[in-house]
């Protein structure tokens, strides 16, 4: 198997590509420091030249406008290529984001959607890491559960998709074992890290403006403030059993990414 990772420095490809190497597969990494460009459609034939399998990661998000262009044309490239099989990240309850999975199942090639939760590493490894060591996560949303999920479980689930035969076209939510309010969140971690981190609704100028002191530029910021306006509505206050499914065990919990970030010291 020659597997391909698009995307394969960031937050999942990372992961996915230190767990297919430790099973002794050699996956190829993606990105524009090897020559692949989103914003470049003449860079993806010849990085998909050669592959039998692909995870595909966009950034910043599936919702965004013009991508279910840009996976309808990944897609058919993936087939005209020989590809056997695609796994696509993808987040619950973003209509945008589902014709973007339409559109790279169109060439027909078999494609596990893997819909996911908010991930529990966005406190630590992502645009809300400044808040929390700050002490106070500001969102443009109400305090309304979510089931975070571990991106080690998504990592995970991918790589099982990627080296296992799915029925052709699955698709699966991943979410944690529980829900839980932004405050209930802010509270655990500062349980773990011994400092108080708090929860504000805030509007989104004052999302942007926040993210701006952690150099996130505003034309990043204020798209993803919209999204969550959208999202964080409740629509994914439930849990699902994606994670069992494709791995036969529970998810892992909130409070146990919390404690080990904490003690790898990750909030300074």
């Amino acid at each position: 198997m020659n597997t391909l990772i698009l995307g394969g420095p960031g937050h999942t490809g990372s992961r996915i590509n230190d767990r297919l190497t430790a099973q002794g597969h050699t996956p190829r990494l993606a990105s524009r420091r090897t020559g692949f460009d989103w914003n470049n459609p003449n860079t993806w034939q010849p990085t998909l030249h050669g592959a039998t399998a692909a995870y595909v990661c966009f950034t910043p998000d599936l919702a965004f406008p013009g991508v279910p262009e840009k996976m309808a044309t990944l897609g058919h490239l993936a087939a005209h290529e020989g590809l056997e099989r695609l796994v696509l990240l993808s987040g619950r309850g973003e209509e945008g984001a589902r014709h973007s999975e339409n559109a790279l199942r169109e060439s027909g090639l078999p494609t596990t959607v893997l819909r996911c939760s908010w991930f529990q590493q966005n406190f630590s490894e992502h645009f809300l890491h400044g808040p929390v060591t700050r002490g106070h996560l500001k969102l443009p949303a109400n305090d309304t559960p979510e089931a975070f999920v571990d991106l080690e479980d998504v990592a995970d689930a991918a790589v099982h998709a990627l080296t296992h035969d799915e029925p052709d076209n699955n698709t699966y939510e991943l979410s944690g074992p529980e829900l839980l309010t932004f405050t209930q969140a802010a509270e655990i971690l500062h349980n773990a890290m011994g400092r108080p981190v708090t929860f504000e609704t805030v509007d989104v100028p004052t999302f942007v403006a926040d993210l701006t002191q952690d150099g996130v530029p505003p034309e990043e910021a204020e798209p993803l403030a919209y999204l969550f306006t959208e999202i964080l509505d409740g629509r994914n206050a439930t849990l699902t059993n994606g994670i069992q499914r494709l791995l036969g065990r529970p998810p892992a919990p909130f409070h146990a990414y919390a404690q080990r970030t904490a003690m790898a010291g990750a909030w300074g």
